[in-house]
């Protein structure tokens, strides 16, 4: 069940730049190591609920159901551009700002869980991924099905962090130019809108 082959592609597929990466790697640069630590929680959390939707079948509803994977999809690109708009016009952003209270930390998570759980992809992601590594004639599909999300989900907390990691070593840097600030904030707002988009021209 836990196959190199099964390690590896999740590896690669963790590792790939998406909108969870982009809002860690964000995070990181502008309120530092704590706050990327949260938005890497966040962002694991949100593929729970996708997780579980293949683990119960419901996957298949979403794949069939062209009116309920619509309405999550653009609920997802409104979210996007919602932040997008957010960073592009927060001018305070990359200030020396760690998230210290319990309030703001909360607050970080459910906005890292709610990009993730919008985006009606990872569920049809997760339903054509996960089976191809159930072992032929198992007892226990489902449970294999839960270790393979446990594993998943792991790997993708511990690669987030150490994204947030990266980004958060390169603070100091970014808090001493406005130049380099303002190109940022421009790429990662410009990031999130690519992604909304993205999004709205997907299709099942």
């Amino acid at each position: 069940m836990f196959t190199a082959e099964f390690l590896l592609t999740s590896l690669i597929v963790v590792l790939i730049p998406g909108t969870g990466v982009v809002f860690t790697v964000s995070t990181g640069l502008m309120h530092g190591r704590k706050a990327s630590f949260y938005a890497s929680l966040g962002c694991t959390l949100g593929i729970v609920p996708h997780l579980l939707a293949t683990v119960l079948g419901l996957a298949a509803i979403m794949h069939t159901s062209a009116v309920a994977f619509q309405l999550l999809k653009y609920a997802g690109v409104a979210y996007l551009l919602y932040l997008a708009v957010a960073t592009w016009r927060d001018r305070g952003a990359f200030s020396v700002q760690e998230i210290n209270r319990k309030g703001g930390a909360v607050s970080l998570v459910i906005k890292a869980f709610l990009l993730n759980i919008l985006n009606p992809k990872l569920t049809i992601f997760f339903l054509a991924f996960l089976p191809q590594f159930i072992a032929p004639g198992a007892q226990s599909p489902i449970g294999q099905l839960l270790g393979l999300s446990g594993i998943f989900m792991a790997m993708t907390f511990v690669v987030f962090v150490i994204y947030g990691q990266l980004a958060h070593a390169f603070r100091s840097a970014v808090i001493e130019s406005p130049t380099v600030q303002g190109w940022l904030r421009r790429s990662f707002a410009a990031a999130f809108a690519g992604l909304g988009v993205q999004l709205a021209l997907s299709e099942r």
